[in-house]
């Protein structure tokens, strides 16, 4: 979408270097105003004597004030400078932008002038988040320049759920206060459908807007000066609200109560569990308190009940799926699967067991934490506190007379021991493990003192896996990628693949919080078990696997898989290279 010629004006600096550079020293510190470049000082310092002489410029170990190095920004570029403690909004105006846009770009809506809109921006120099706005608003784009700290309080005072909320705050302040500070626990223990409880509508107001959004964490966050709640949205956190602090120890409390918890116990970490309802849908809810500087910070997990079980065949690629079915028709031996905390592994082995549950089959799982209810099937919830480990429920396991084991994670050498033997002694043992990749698995094995006779006669296969942000459906719209990008993605791509890719991201919306994404995919590499590497892996020195398993994978690897969301306008090449590099350019 174009914008005007006002919003493209480069700034002073060279017109690539200045773009760069902002990109990347922009800080996500909200309380820090426009991007102020420490090789910049002298420059704008320079600017400021001779183009604003009213201020006072400070001597160079002195930051300028973040209306001060507003300002100079804003004469820079030959753009206004907008006060928004002055400035008289139209409500509907400025919600033209969601509230997690609105916060995600540091921008607002300031005016609608007919062909344009006018943008108060806190990075002027962000022509990406201008970009965005454009795209999103569907009109070109006249740019202001606003501070952080007064686009923070603007958006407090103008957006409806934040409103709301700061409504609830107040009542339970207010409770508080009335109390001498003490909080009637009588009334506080009320069931959650008690709407009349401040706290309750807060609360119920927060788990709506998660469950809208699938977050699937809910981070609770007392600083200084604001009480800061998150959630995790497809695996990256995002800021909803920054609220009264006074409010954290009253909706802890009320959390508390919820999860069975000792409300008094402030100084350690507590652990505990509640099942809420949010419209239809139920959540089985893991809460965790830590005693922070300024107050308890509280997470909760939120465990969708009702949703659908997955089929591996909607979760894993064609050649993947194959190998992994074929590995868990075997009637003994193990079978892992691999990746970082949050990479889906849980999701894969209970698609798994909804292949593999039936009824002349016993199949046992042990877990930390027993994410959710498997009908037909007996979980048992590790229990570290009275010494229910996994390898002392593994050892009972083999008395109960299973046909298949699911163990949750091996995290020591004892068992990964137990479940090698288990497998050896006719049963079917599904587990985690937490490693880079597939072909490295069977090394780490090793290191855990696992004999490499006993991995090479009991080990079928292994599944590495990482999940990729889709492009939201809603609202994706091609675009060109940034030169750096495109240059990655060339050096691994073909050129036919290239001319034939469909370059989309998503401009943010309702649906997808103002993020561009919605959901999730894995993406995988599976190496089995072949009489080369097990022979491999029983060596006195192994270090021929690993060579040999990727062989076996040939480009049929985690990163190819990305590559092929890209190609087919999934996802984004920034996503694909988070996922498989971390972001490198290199």
């Amino acid at each position: 979408m174009p914008v005007s010629s006002r919003r493209s004006r480069a700034p002073p600096s060279s017109p690539a270097g200045g773009r760069n550079r902002c990109s990347e020293t922009h800080s996500t510190d909200s309380n820090i105003g426009a991007v102020m470049m420490p090789q910049d000082f002298e420059m704008t310092r320079s600017f400021m004597v001779e183009h604003i002489p009213q201020l006072e410029v400070r001597p160079p170990d002195v930051d300028p004030t973040e209306d001060e190095a507003a300002k100079a920004h804003a004469k820079r570029l030959g753009v206004p400078f907008v006060n928004l403690r002055e400035h008289d909004f139209h409500p509907q105006t400025v919600k033209l932008l969601n509230e997690a846009q609105a916060r995600r770009f540091k921008a607002l809506v300031l005016e609608d002038r007919g062909e344009t809109y006018l943008i108060g921006f806190v990075d002027p120099w962000d022509l990406r988040a201008q970009d965005e706005v454009a795209g999103a608003l569907k009109r070109p784009l006249d740019v202001a320049v606003i501070t952080a700290e007064q686009l923070n309080d603007t958006i407090e005072r103008v957006y409806r759920k934040t409103e709301q909320i700061g409504q609830f705050a107040r009542a339970v302040g207010q409770e508080v206060q009335a109390h001498d500070n003490v909080f009637d626990l009588k009334n506080l223990s009320h069931a959650i459908e008690d709407a009349e409880v401040p706290v309750v509508k807060l609360l119920q107001t927060i788990f709506d807007d998660a469950a809208r959004i699938n977050a699937s964490d809910i981070h609770f966050e007392p600083q200084e000066t604001s009480l800061v709640v998150r959630f995790r949205i497809d695996g990256l956190l995002h800021v909803q609200v920054e609220t009264d602090p006074r409010i954290a120890s009253t909706l802890i409390v009320r959390l508390k109560l919820m999860a069975g918890l000792d409300i008094a116990e402030r100084r350690l970490p507590q652990d505990g569990r509640l099942n809420i309802k949010v419209g239809e849908s139920r959540f089985d809810v893991r809460m965790s308190t830590m005693p922070t500087q300024f107050g308890e910070s509280v997470v909760l997990r939120l465990l969708r009940q009702d949703s659908k079980r997955l089929q591996l065949a909607q979760i894993m690629t064609r050649r993947a799926r194959k190998t992994f079915e074929k590995a868990l028709q075997s009637p003994h031996g193990i079978v892992l699967v691999t990746g970082p905390t949050g990479s889906g592994k849980t999701t894969t082995l209970y698609a798994a067991l909804e292949m593999l549950n039936k009824p002349d089959v016993k199949i046992l799982t042990c877990e930390d934490p027993v994410e959710y209810r498997l009908p037909g099937i007996n979980q048992v919830q590790i229990n570290e506190k009275i010494e229910l480990t996994f390898a002392r429920v593994l050892r009972s396991f083999l008395r109960q007379d299973p046909d298949i084991l699911l163990v949750g994670e091996i995290r020591d050498n004892e068992t990964a021991d137990i479940a090698a033997r288990a497998a050896m002694t006719g049963h079917l043992v599904l587990s985690t493990l937490h490693t880079n990749d597939a072909a490295t698995t069977p090394l780490r094995l090793l290191d855990m003192h696992v004999p490499g006779y006993l991995i090479a006669s009991s080990l079928l296969a292994v599944v590495s896996q990482r999940l990729v942000r889709l492009i939201c459906g809603n609202c994706a719209a091609p675009y060109t990628p940034s030169p750096e990008h495109l240059a990655w993605f060339k050096s691994r791509v073909s050129e036919e693949e290239l001319s034939l890719a469909k370059f989309r991201h998503g401009k943010g919306c309702v649906r997808c919080n103002g993020v561009g994404y919605f959901g999730r995919r894995g993406v995988f590499e599976v190496v089995e078990m072949t009489p080369p590497l097990a022979l491999a892996i029983q060596q006195p020195d192994p270090s021929t696997f690993e060579p040999l398993a990727r062989d076996q994978i040939g480009i049929y690897t985690i990163e190819r898989n990305a590559h092929e969301l890209v190609l087919a306008g999934e996802t984004t090449i920034s996503e694909a290279m988070t996922v498989t590099m971390g972001g490198d350019l290199g």
